[in-house]
């Protein structure tokens, strides 16, 4: 059993009570490897629970993300898990998930881009700080973007931009973009000690 959500067909796994997952689709029983294996292919599903039909999707695939870093594959730095914790609760959270979904949408798109660059920078130090630093600013842009979509009557240039007419709110979300842009200069720097350390 599948539903078509738009022009996709998303397949229905549906978790019941003892854990166990059911592919509706091929009528069997699958595992979280399983579901990981889809997720790489493209394949789209929705995990709802067996007995209330809840939406369990989100949970599923951050179990996922947890067992694969548990494994060994280290994808998300220690940092980064830290800072994305400190955003729970904080005013920019409702902000962060567009935010780091444009950022892996950009990234996505270009990962043949990407792949030919690694490559290069694997090579050439200055080379990877470039990619780091041109994605970096890419991010920035459509952070930048998002924001001025919360704070649309705010004008960005001429005499009315004045930081003493802003209303508040505008002045704390600037000073978060601050705060943004010099964690991830930090960040950079650290990169930058690293790549030295191996020369």
């Amino acid at each position: 059993m599948s539903k078509t959500k738009g022009s996709k067909s998303e397949i229905i796994i549906k978790k019941y009570a003892n854990r166990r997952l059911y592919d509706t689709s091929t009528s069997q029983y699958v595992t979280l490897d399983h579901l990981r294996d889809l997720v790489k292919k493209g394949v789209h599903f929705q995990v709802i629970d067996a007995k209330s039909g809840e939406d369990l999707t989100h949970g599923v695939l951050a179990q996922i993300i947890f067992e694969e870093e548990s494994r060994g594959a280290n994808l998300l730095p220690v940092d980064f898990l830290r800072q994305l914790i400190g955003f729970y609760g904080d005013s920019l959270q409702s902000v962060v998930p567009g935010y780091l979904q444009m950022s892996m949408n950009n990234f996505t798109q270009q990962q043949e881009e990407y792949r030919t660059k690694v490559g290069e920078a694997m090579m050439s130090p200055q080379a990877t700080m470039a990619l780091i630093e041109e994605q970096t600013r890419r991010n920035m842009e459509a952070f930048g973007k998002t924001m001025r979509m919360f704070t649309p009557f705010v004008p960005t240039t001429g005499p009315e931009a004045h930081e003493a007419d802003a209303p508040a709110a505008a002045r704390d979300d600037e000073d978060d973009i601050a705060r943004m842009r010099d964690e991830l200069d930090d960040m950079r720097a650290k990169l930058d000690q690293i790549l030295k350390a191996k020369d």
